[in-house]
């Protein structure tokens, strides 16, 4: 054959191929899911152009119609407001009139601490109901914390139970680096051992006067509960005043997306006046575990037999400041005529922190400094001035257009497919935690929410982390669907690491309360939160496409889309055994195969 020939030959072969690639692409399914894709969406969205996405911009905007274009070229079906892909999420600012109090009685006495008399309760206390509890526990210092030996709960059940606290600082062997356990001792007792009550200290530490810092958006925890104080959401809209549009807006007590008739667990804040008539005919009285705790010595936990609380929940909210952002929210129908009406649900926050208004000027020490600046700045990027978010949560935000994708090209499994890009993470999982109370799908046919937050990079940016992703909360609510994703990575063509280190509930990070999927977990809904943990760039305006490892992130996407195949083709939905994380720390590194 002369070399001309061989050579149509070989343009002829390299066509086929290509043709078949992209025949095999149209088709739909797993290994549709390509490097390809994720890094052209990626680059969109993780631009200057849309300026950090921060909710309450242009930026955000433009972030939503470019996944409404694509879910509506890919065939899904509108599932937000009015027939929509758009869900409205409405951002309610509230004053709050403080009328809830609680009453000890103790020794054949009794006495009542009304709101700001001795116990301090949040602006949002949820629904008016009355709560009586005649077991009270005191639990030392409230932590578990085995890093420093120190396992306050160990041995005791105080499901249903007054939990009692102590220690602003904690316990010998705390430091800034368990500012997050101190601050979340509340949320841990009620989220993982079931305490129907709370009581503890004004929190205090490491220089952080004050009560225990609200939920506010990660970095730091974002528990199940409404922001509080003035400060208003990232670059909000100006607010029209004076020349007869009316005035200044009152400033808020509480911000929430919930709705504020909801039943709430009480968590107080005592003073030393609720802590002496509490213990004062306990093992140990008040001044002296006082003095211990302020010592850091140790605090053994006891019953406080003989008392009953009474926790009036009776306050009233009024709204008095309005935002709007919107949730993206498409369908793939099922093909099975039962099942179709159940959905197997995919989600990632398309928000970020946006882009700092201020200039760059000197610092105290002279080096330059970017005033307003939306999270972290890297030295060598200070004139950045746009935080563009391309792992957080870029990444998550195009592995859901790859899942949309990918399902909407091929087989369609029996349930139907959800998938909602949530709005607000950033600022206090508005998105979520609007869509688990306002569905617009009803929630109860929601048999499992598959989360995808920071996908793209690896932990610390370690070349040992390379096959590694995290997975948090897998079987916390659901056994089955811990092994059902288990069994979809061993099937792979490379397994991935599957590492439980941050699903453990003493870690201090507490991503398990993070991120949009503890919104639907909060109410019943089975899990599975997927990340490959922090790095150098994490909320620093040099989070960006070029850092992005497009290979791992594929291969992650494609052990999601197995395991959400796997759930929707399901006989029947995961079982719901509610027996708490056993995967932690110690299964750390492990691999399926």
């Amino acid at each position: 054959m002369n070399r001309r020939l061989l050579h149509v030959r070989n343009r002829l072969v390299a066509i086929g191929l290509a043709l078949a690639v992209v025949s095999v692409a149209a088709a739909g399914g797993r290994d549709s899911i390509n490097s390809r894709d994720l890094k052209e969406w990626l680059t969109y969205i993780a631009s200057d152009d849309l300026e950090g996405r921060a909710v309450y911009t242009t930026g955000i905007g433009l972030a939503a119609a470019y996944l409404e274009d694509h879910i509506h070229g890919w065939g899904l079906k509108p599932a937000g407001d009015h027939g929509s892909y758009l869900q409205t999420v409405k951002v309610i600012g509230y004053k709050t009139a403080r009328h809830s109090s609680v009453t000890v009685e103790v020794g054949g006495e009794s006495r009542t601490f009304n709101d700001a008399q001795g116990v301090t309760f949040p602006a949002f206390v949820g629904g008016k109901r009355q709560v009586t509890l005649d077991h009270v526990q005191f639990v030392g210092y409230g932590v578990d914390a085995p890093d420093v030996n120190e396992q306050d709960y160990k041995g005791l059940d105080v499901k249903d139970a007054a939990v009692v606290y102590l220690g602003t600082r904690g316990p010998k062997g705390f430091d800034q680096a368990k500012f997050r356990v101190l601050a979340g001792r509340s949320r841990y007792s009620i989220e993982n051992l079931h305490a129907a009550a709370t009581f503890g200290p004004p929190f205090s530490f490491g220089g952080r006067g004050g009560q225990a810092p609200a939920p506010t958006p990660s970095p730091t925890p974002a528990a199940g509960a409404p922001t509080t104080g003035a400060t208003p959401p990232a670059q909000a809209a100006p607010q029209a005043q004076g020349g007869g549009r009316g005035g200044a807006l009152p400033t808020p007590d509480f911000t929430t997306v919930q709705r504020v008739d909801s039943p709430w667990t009480p968590s107080v804040s005592a003073q030393d006046a609720f802590f002496e008539f509490l213990f004062s005919h306990a093992p140990a009285k008040y001044d002296e575990l006082k003095r211990k705790a302020d010592a850091q010595e140790p605090l053994a936990p006891f019953r406080l037999d003989g008392v009953k609380l009474t926790i009036n929940l009776n306050d009233d909210y009024e709204p008095v400041r309005t935002q709007l952002a919107q949730n993206v929210v498409g369908v793939i129908e099922g093909s099975d005529p039962k099942l179709k009406d159940t959905y197997v649900a995919f989600g990632a926050h398309y928000d970020h922190v946006g882009y700092a208004e201020g200039e760059v000027s000197p610092g105290p020490d002279g080096t330059p400094r970017r005033n307003g600046a939306r999270g972290r700045v890297t030295a060598s990027a200070v004139d950045d001035r746009i935080w563009n978010g391309a792992d957080d949560d870029g990444s998550g935000t195009v592995s859901l257009l790859a899942l949309a994708k990918a399902f909407s090209e091929g087989p369609k499994p029996k349930r139907s497919l959800l998938f909602v890009w949530h709005t607000g993470e950033e600022a206090g999982l508005l998105g979520s935690r609007y869509f688990a109370d306002y569905p617009t799908i009803p929630l109860d046919k929601i048999v499992a929410q598959l989360n995808i937050d920071m996908v793209g990079r690896n932990r610390d940016d370690k070349a040992s982390e390379a096959n590694t992703v995290y997975l948090v909360g897998s079987d916390r609510i659901s056994t089955e669907l811990h092994n059902i994703n288990r069994a979809a990575n061993a099937a792979m063509p490379k397994p991935l690491t599957l590492d439980y280190e941050f699903n453990d509930p003493s870690d201090s990070e507490s991503l398990y309360t993070r991120s949009d999927h503890y919104s639907y977990a909060s109410k019943g809904i089975p899990i599975i939160f997927f990340t490959t943990g922090l790095h150098p760039d994490y909320h620093a305006n040099t989070d960006e496409v070029s850092k992005i490892e497009f290979d791992k992130m594929t291969r992650i996407v494609q052990m999601i889309y197995e395991t959400g195949a796997r759930v929707a083709n399901l006989d029947h939905a995961p079982v719901r055994d509610n027996l708490g994380p056993r995967a932690g720390k110690a299964a750390a590194t492990t691999a399926s195969k």
